[in-house]
């Protein structure tokens, strides 16, 4: 199983770890951490030399009850540091909602489109179809970051995720981006409550069963802190015990904000599951 990334054709028979960039003020986790150009591109440095397989970079905050940022502002954020970030020689994912941000970062020479909307956006569909390789993520979440709780009703979460997901994976290849470029995130955190978040992570292997490899996204999310009790700042084990759980559920891709322990933490599953010690 491989995964067409612009520039790379990523293989997933191995976990693969993407790296979280916030270039934002407000990020549920780290906003303003690395919120201009030279403290982001080192924060890139550092992911990759922990490991960091893929470096997502995002310039809105979509935690619950988020403003969206005016579109020019997201692109002032992104740009610079994307256009700086391709020259790391590793796959740069762009995570955005908005048309002409995704093609500005492809123009630049992202790899990958990962987007919160699965480009529900008029246009977005276009942008990332124009390209010829370019990787493609595609979220389930419903209504806007402001307003998503309020929508986290479901008769079965796990089966209408599913069909969501399905639905807009064929909707990407009937407009000419292939199957191998698609991956599906089931959207931890959005528009979802804790139990429905459990849900998805208990019958994973549901999703996992659609045809297109699956990213997930835990890192130091609500739910972790509802079952602990920590903070968001003290979610570090949580989080790594979550990321092992999607693995052991089908997940391809992790995507992490502390990516030194969830690398380790692979590195321990992987000797586990094939019996010998060495790198992952």
């Amino acid at each position: 199983m491989h995964w067409q990334t612009g520039r790379f054709r990523i293989d997933l028979a191995r976990p693969r770890v993407m790296g979280i960039v916030n270039v934002t003020p407000d990020s549920f986790s780290d906003g303003g951490h690395h919120a201009d150009l030279r403290a982001a591109l080192a924060h890139c440095e550092r992911l990759l030399a922990e490991g960091a397989d893929i470096l997502d970079i995002g310039g809105e905050s979509t935690r619950p009850g988020a403003a969206p940022p005016p579109a020019e502002a997201e692109r002032a954020r992104v740009l610079p540091v994307l256009g700086e970030a391709v020259r790391l020689g590793r796959p740069v994912s762009v995570d955005t909602s908005d048309p002409a941000l995704m093609r500005a970062a492809l123009d630049l020479g992202a790899d990958i489109v990962n987007d919160v909307r699965a480009l529900r956006r008029p246009g977005a569909l276009a942008a990332v179809s124009a390209h010829p390789c370019a990787g493609l993520c595609l979220m389930h979440s419903r209504g806007e970051p402001g307003t998503m709780q309020q929508q986290a009703q479901y008769g079965d979460v796990v089966r209408e995720v599913g069909e969501f997901l399905r639905a807009a994976a064929l909707a990407a290849e009937a407009a000419g981006i292939a199957h191998e470029r698609i991956v599906l995130d089931p959207g931890i955190g959005f528009a979802k409550t804790a139990q429905h978040n459990l849900a998805l992570l208990q019958r994973q292997a549901e999703l996992a069963g659609l045809g297109w490899p699956l990213l997930v996204g835990w890192s130091r999310k609500g739910t972790l802190g509802q079952i602990t009790g920590r903070a968001v700042g003290e979610r570090l084990a949580a989080s790594v015990a979550a990321a092992l759980a999607a693995l052991q559920r089908g997940a391809k891709v992790l995507r992490v904000h502390d990516v030194a322990a969830t690398v380790d933490a692979i590195k321990v599953w992987r000797a586990a599951e094939h019996g010998e010690p060495g790198p992952a």
